[in-house]
């Protein structure tokens, strides 16, 4: 386990969103500035990480409930794929139809991307608000294990918040997942 205190990520809440170019599962390729939404949720994950796949269909469920209100999610894997097979591309491709993902699940086969916006484990959350200015970096919960167990939405609330156009009850809470694994 990584618990990570986001004060040392690359990104501040108001920093601009990093451009990037990825291949998504699909083929298409997904950038900075594909998704027009009034939010965007980018989640930094992979397959093997038990954080991750514990996470999996809640990310699922909150993209489900705000789908519709102009949040955009997109997933990026940026772990090295050499060392842990589990997150190769085609891998991703069938761990996504598996577990039904509706947005694009994106391959950082650079790791790049990770870098520029700081993430350092999966999950690790950032949301974006229309401008594509940072808005809330960090967890997506208070607890990986249990969902009935849950006492903070981080994600959840942030998101929620930007809808109303508020600012996030918290724009930052710690990260709490596998490493990145890097090259």
């Amino acid at each position: 386990m990584v618990l990570i205190n986001d004060n040392s990520a690359k990104l501040s809440i108001g920093d601009p969103m990093p451009p990037f170019s990825l291949k998504d599962i699909d083929g298409s390729i997904v950038d900075s500035k594909t998704p027009d939404s009034e939010i965007l949720v980018v989640i930094f994950t992979c397959n093997h990480c038990p954080y991750a796949q514990a996470y999996e269909d809640r990310i699922v469920a909150l993209a489900q409930e705000f789908e519709a209100k102009g949040v955009q999610f997109v997933l990026i894997n940026s772990n090295d794929a050499k060392k842990y097979p589990n997150d190769s591309f085609d891998n991703m491709n069938i761990r996504a139809k598996e577990k039904g993902y509706f947005f694009p699940y994106c391959h950082d086969e650079t790791q790049e991307v990770a870098k520029s916006f700081g993430a350092l484990c999966t999950p690790h959350c950032f949301v974006f608000n229309r401008d594509r200015a940072l808005q809330y970096k960090g967890r997506i919960d208070d607890n990986w294990k249990e969902p009935s167990g849950v006492h903070e939405h981080n994600l959840r609330d942030a998101i929620a918040a930007l809808i109303q156009g508020k600012a996030p009850p918290t724009s930052e809470a710690n990260a709490i997942g596998c490493s990145i694994k890097w090259k």
